[in-house]
């Protein structure tokens, strides 16, 4: 966590309520380094959360008003009364506070109202998850100011929550769980049907790049559900809750009564699926030529077979192969159709890569990538000051 960060948001709430915070809360943004489009098919995913974070200053208060003010944009403030029927805000960034306030009173904890200023550094529209690091930090913030007697899972539930039936936008449970259950220098293998985690080790000397492709993302939404429906038809077909339940020899013996669309986007998410466990099994054995094996077969599952990527996102990936060889691995992250490209490369390696996209990648697409080094960081926590 940056220094920067955290006195910049120490700073605003004294100036703002003339006095020091009691608590100071961080919660991580993430990025997710294989299993794509697998959480809404009870699937698995291995996510990492990175060094970029939303922090929170906070004071409990003797009253029912929650007074939130908002470094990131210009110190606008929110204002609510957490007593009454907690209703939409004016300011788009207040409603994913209030939700969380809001779902943290129907699951019946009790607790009275706070200060609070609130700040971070993931970036927006990238795919690193800035809304639930924002949700997950005021969970946490909450359980920290009342010693509410909430688990992590419990604080990433009532985020998505929150996000689904206040915000208004539907979202999996991955995002908020990685943000408030990570554990430093590993990535989370995350069972979506049971919501078991299992931490795995980075391997040694490796670095998380993640490169920005600046694609203004199109079709998002409206691909993403018929993405959810072909998979739904699909897993009616094989008689099974989800896909997550049918392994690559049964799709293979029945493919035939699926119309080809329907099949291609099943052997995606069947295949990933085992691509995400073989590829936590590698990272935890330090099997760094099973992984980048793995990666790039998710990457071409999802530009042959899911249809998610772009020429943009394909073109970053070959810049960042063509580097780093066997020694690490790249793949398109996120939903698609734009976003981010993700690399576990070698340090030695990282000025040669961010090199090499800056040369070639605009020339190409008249776009400029934004590249983000990345560390694997710990899960929603009360910070120190520094």
């Amino acid at each position: 966590m940056t220094k920067t960060l955290i006195n910049s948001v120490k700073h605003t709430f004294k100036n703002h309520f003339g006095f020091e915070a009691s608590h100071l809360i961080q919660a991580p943004g993430r990025v997710n380094l294989i299993g794509e489009h697998t959480d809404y098919n009870d699937g698995f995913v291995l996510p990492s959360a990175i060094n970029y974070a939303a922090v929170v200053a906070a004071s409990p208060r003797n009253d029912n008003v929650v007074r939130v003010v908002s470094v990131d944009y210009d110190n606008a403030i929110d204002e609510f009364e957490i007593n009454t029927d907690i209703e939409h805000a004016e300011h788009d960034w207040a409603n994913y506070i209030r939700g969380v306030v809001k779902h943290l009173k129907l699951r019946g904890y009790q607790f009275s109202g706070a200060n609070i200023a609130v700040t971070g550094n993931v970036p927006q529209g990238a795919g690193l998850s800035s809304s639930a690091a924002l949700e997950v930090v005021i969970g946490q913030s909450f359980k920290a100011l009342y010693n509410l007697t909430i688990t992590q899972q419990e604080i990433a539930l009532n985020g998505q929550e929150a996000e689904n039936k206040f915000v208004g936008c539907h979202c999996g449970i991955m995002d908020q769980l990685i943000s408030a259950e990570a554990k430093k220098d590993h990535a989370l293998l995350i069972d979506c049907r049971s919501l078991t985690t299992t931490p795995v080790s980075l391997p040694d000397n490796m670095r998380i790049l993640i490169v920005n492709s600046n694609k203004k993302r199109g079709l998002v939404d409206s691909e993403y559900n018929t993405r959810r429906e072909q998979c739904e038809a699909a897993a009616a077909f094989f008689k099974v809750p989800a896909l997550r339940d049918i392994d690559i020899s049964t799709f293979d013996d029945k493919e035939a009564g699926l119309d080809a669309i329907t099949a291609k986007r099943a052997r995606h998410v069947i295949t990933e699926n085992q691509r995400t466990l073989d590829a936590a099994n590698a990272m935890h054995t330090g099997d760094i030529y099973t992984l980048q094996r793995l990666m790039a077969d998710s990457h071409a599952s999802m530009r042959d077979d899911f249809e998610i990527t772009v020429p943009e996102i394909d073109y970053l990936v070959d810049i960042i192969k063509q580097e780093i060889g066997e020694l690490g691995g790249v793949r398109m992250t996120g939903g698609g159709f734009g976003g981010c490209v993700v690399s576990i490369v070698p340090n030695e390696l990282i000025d040669q890569v961010i090199a090499a996209v800056e040369a070639k990648y605009q020339k190409q697409t008249n776009l400029q990538a934004t590249v983000f080094i990345c560390s694997a960081e710990e899960g929603a926590k009360q910070i120190n000051a520094v």
